[in-house]
């Protein structure tokens, strides 16, 4: 049985699809027990296995992350953190505010000892569809070619242990792939990466990231951030337009019914909610941030995942990795 902390009140439609999700994962998963962290009345059914926490204060979108963990000692996710750090959550999730999880994770649960600087990981939908995993995605805005070099190691043994892919192919962006190309970052960090004992494939360009040509995409989190963002919005942008197309005409919504299958597959390829939640990895314990526009299906994946990740031996297996680069 595995106990997970859920952030109620985190997320663009809180409470009422986090506590939809939770409802949906606790129908599919006998071995999951939640912990669940809201103000009064954001939790209301009677379950035996669910434990409602109340909490007294709320952190916002608007908060300044740093200052909100530091006061709101109260709130739905310091509180979820601090069961993770005390051994009475096995992982928590949360929709919430993205700069005020990250600074739990360092400052409440704290890193890995070892690990230099945390990493927002991602599984990015692929033409391919299996995904590939892109990090950092914003945990950081500067890196070092050693966090560059330790976000590899660990993306590595979250794809072996959670998502089940043996010796993944990783991959480092760069704005082009010879390697006379590149800012001084990117290529110090090839040099380490040609250097390590991880399946590295060298440099890679953005237009390869939907391909699925690659496993793992390394990048510093600046522009991990920008490239997330930028799929996200050309995603909703054609799926969109494609839609203002088959509806323009009677002879168009014709075609549309025709097609409607291979269009919904379309769809799936680029949703966000199959992954179930991005993973804060070098920090001591399991921290899953979910979109913050997830709906119920969204938190139910990401609870899913949680599960998985708390049942492996991750954590053990990165600080193992980190101390043999040492």
């Amino acid at each position: 049985m595995k106990t997970i902390a859920v952030d109620l009140m985190g997320g663009d439609h809180a409470p009422e699809v986090v506590v939809e999700g939770i409802k949906s994962a606790l129908e599919k998963y006998d071995n999951l027990k939640i912990k669940a962290y809201g103000t009064a009345g954001s939790w209301t059914d009677n379950h035996d296995r669910v434990e409602f926490i109340e909490v007294t204060e709320v952190i916002t979108s608007e908060d300044d992350p740093v200052r909100a963990v530091r006061r709101k000692k109260d709130s739905s996710i310091v509180r979820a953190a601090k069961a993770v750090k005390d051994g009475e959550a096995d992982a928590f999730v949360s929709a919430g505010n993205t700069g005020a999880l990250l600074t739990a994770g360092l400052f409440v649960i704290g890193r890995i000892k070892g690990i230099e600087r945390p990493a927002l990981a991602s599984m990015i939908p692929t033409t391919s569809e299996k995904g590939m995993l892109m990090l950092d995605l914003g945990a950081n805005s500067e890196n070092k070619p050693n966090h560059l070099l330790q976000f590899a190691h660990m993306a590595s043994i979250y794809m072996e242990n959670i998502i089940g892919r043996k010796n993944p192919k990783i991959g480092l962006i760069n704005n082009g792939s010879e390697d006379i190309k590149g800012t001084p970052l990117t290529k110090e960090t090839h040099q380490l990466l040609k250097e390590s004992n991880l399946n590295y494939s060298g440099f890679f360009e953005t237009r390869d990231v939907l391909t699925g040509k690659y496993d793992i995409g390394v990048t510093d989190g600046f522009t991990g951030n920008v490239i997330l963002k930028t799929i996200e919005g050309t995603a909703s942008s054609i799926l969109g337009e494609v839609k203002k197309i088959f509806l323009s005409s009677f002879f168009n919504k014709l075609s549309a019914l025709a097609v409607k299958k291979d269009l919904s597959k379309l769809k799936d390829v680029m949703d966000y909610r199959q992954f179930g939640g991005a993973p804060l990895l070098g920090v001591n314990g399991h921290v899953l941030k979910a979109h913050g526009s997830s709906d119920a299906l969204a938190i139910e994946n990401a609870i899913r995942n949680a599960i998985t990740m708390a049942e492996s031996d991750a954590i053990e297996k990165i600080k193992e990795a980190i101390s043999t680069d040492e």
